[in-house]
């Protein structure tokens, strides 16, 4: 594992309980990093932040909901005196259903936790971020965000939205020494895989070249980087690990 320097930066990884969120934290923890892990499970979310070790905390967070997200930005300061690294990975994949078979409950359900979320973090972060002048903000999007995935028109539109806020983001703060990037993985086997069907994960597959899905480990590696100082110059941008699907 190649060395990632996080010394005495504080986190908060959305989402951090499981899955690719897990394996930021840890690697997060492993660079240095202090690291609140914001999550709806906070018994999942207390076991995972005990197991990995001191320095990290557990906050029960709906990232759909302003008061709940300003209050958690306030205890995680509270904890660690700053906030330099925001990880905005919360999300769900939604019910595998073709656009007119889609609930339009479902579809908002999606964007609110997929998009709606980043954009409620952003919003309570940032401002602690320019008043320090450093932060660094990594959005977890997803290849289908560039694609679109059929029989997941929701899970694909707020993840190509949450390209876009990036993008923008990325240039209103590209003044500030804060950076804002999105990287797009291709699926990982996680507990995300449960809420989608056996066909759906079948298709994603064979659309990747190499043949397998992501590790959670590689997603991490490059989140790390890219919530570092030394990821400096790379704003607005979209990194891809997708392991070969993307097309541009």
């Amino acid at each position: 594992m190649n060395h990632i320097d996080l010394t005495n930066r504080c986190a908060v990884v959305t989402g951090g309980a499981q899955g690719f969120g897990r394996a930021i934290t840890e690697r997060f923890k492993a660079s240095g990093a202090k690291v609140a892990i914001w999550d709806h499970d906070i018994a999942l979310a207390e076991k995972t932040a005990q197991e990995i070790g001191p320095e990290v905390l557990a906050l029960q967070v709906d990232v759909t909901d302003t008061t709940a997200v300003e209050g958690a930005r306030d205890a995680t300061l509270a904890a660690f005196g700053t906030l330099d690294i925001l990880v905005n990975n919360a999300g769900i994949a939604g019910i595998n259903k073709t656009v007119w078979e889609t609930d339009l409950e479902e579809w908002r359900k999606v964007l609110r936790i997929n998009l709606d979320g980043p954009f409620i973090c952003a919003k309570a972060i940032v401002p602690i971020m320019l008043k320090q002048g450093y932060g660094r903000i990594v959005n977890i999007a997803s290849i289908a965000g560039k694609e679109g995935n059929p029989n997941a028109a929701h899970y694909s539109a707020s993840k190509a939205g949450l390209i876009a806020l990036t993008k923008s983001l990325g240039k209103e703060l590209a003044q500030h020494n804060i950076t804002v990037n999105a990287v797009t993985p291709a699926a990982a086997k996680t507990a995300i895989f449960d809420q989608m069907t056996e066909t759906h994960i079948n298709f994603m597959l064979s659309k990747i070249p190499k043949g397998r899905f992501v590790l959670v480990e590689e997603l991490a590696a490059l989140v790390s980087w890219l919530a570092s100082e030394e990821c400096s110059f790379s704003t607005g941008a979209v990194f891809d690990i997708s392991g070969g699907r993307a097309t541009y």
